[in-house]
């Protein structure tokens, strides 16, 4: 039993230290995460397209060597 005792009472001591360590932070407003948000976004979709591109000559060109 005390080992139980000891484990929830290791288990408070945790979440109370989590509590102390968020309330240090400093989280973005609404427009900060928003813009960064879309930067993420737009460079997902330009990597996407370059890796699509890169596909598509290496396809080529390996279609190429094949024939």
């Amino acid at each position: 039993m005390n080992k139980l005792a000891q484990s929830v009472g290791n288990l408070r001591t945790f979440i109370h230290e989590v509590k102390v360590e968020l309330l240090k932070c400093t989280w973005p407003t609404r427009k900060e995460l928003f813009g960064q948000s879309v930067v993420v976004v737009i460079s997902v979709i330009i990597l996407g397209a370059f890796v699509g591109i890169c596909d598509l000559v290496n396809m080529g060109l390996l279609e190429f060597i094949i024939r």
